[in-house]
């Protein structure tokens, strides 16, 4: 579902489009956010048509990036991206490489909160350090508080995106409901895996769950792009709260 200048400047209420990927738009009473956006120049042939370009979006107030993975941490999106968005927000080495890029990145340490408009950002952990059990993936050693999520308190509701991460009890099973979860349900061992994606959705079990992490990249052998939505009405209580999203496909909180 395509989508052009009009949805950034909505005014009233708070609304969240999927981008394809692990990408969303949120707009909240004029202000506009882009989650881990890729709109363009992907290394993996997609199997979706992009909802927007970046050449398309005429202003943002920030991008939030969960971790340096290139399917989150676009680094030709953000470069397109840059002459209209005010600032760019993630981890202190993930800020570290926008700013190297001439980005005004902001590097941010777990536990940072920080607004951007009426929206009040809590900097959540993650546990993604894929790279240092695959050698040769990288060139450094990553540290847990590279990856995180953000808890997004909106006007109309709280929107919790935790990022790419393996389940962390004491954390994703401890958080207050939100109103809204950014879902990944890939089975991969370093994301939640369906297991463990299930159980965090299942400690919440009014929490609107919109999907992402499916149907998007045609790597039929990679687990992380090939979470399957059909499986998750049998094992999510409550499955009317699953908004399986088409890319570019509004869903309004409904505060």
């Amino acid at each position: 579902m395509p989508f052009g200048p009009d949805a950034f400047t909505r005014t009233e209420g708070t609304e969240l489009r999927w981008l394809g990927m692990a990408g969303f738009l949120l707009t909240s009473h004029g202000t506009a956010v882009m989650i881990d956006p890729l709109l363009g120049g992907f290394d993996m042939p997609l199997l979706i048509d992009l909802p927007i370009t970046a050449a398309q979006v005429p202003q943002l107030d920030a991008v939030l990036v969960t971790h340096a993975d290139n399917d989150h941490y676009s680094r030709a999106t953000c470069r397109e991206l840059a002459g209209v968005t005010a600032a760019f927000h993630s981890t202190q080495y993930v800020g570290s490489e926008m700013a190297a890029e001439g980005l005004p990145g902001h590097g941010h340490v777990i536990g940072d909160v920080f607004s951007v408009g009426p929206l009040r950002i809590t900097v959540t952990p993650a546990d993604h350090a894929w790279q240092n059990d695959s050698p040769g993936a990288a060139d450094r050693v990553f540290a847990d508080e590279d990856s995180c999520g953000f808890w997004i308190e909106t006007p109309d509701g709280t929107v919790w995106a935790p990022g790419d991460s393996r389940l962390i009890r004491d954390h994703h099973l401890t958080m207050p409901a939100a109103d809204v979860m950014l879902f990944d349900f890939s089975d991969s061992d370093w994301h939640f895996g369906l297991d463990g994606a299930v159980e965090m959705a299942n400690t919440y079990p009014d929490t609107t769950l919109l999907p992402y992490h499916w149907g998007s990249v045609d790597a039929p052998d990679f687990p992380p792009f090939n979470g399957d939505p059909a499986v998750l009405p049998d094992r999510v209580t409550n499955p009317g709260r699953i908004r399986v999203l088409a890319p570019g496909e509004p869903f309004r909180l409904p505060r």
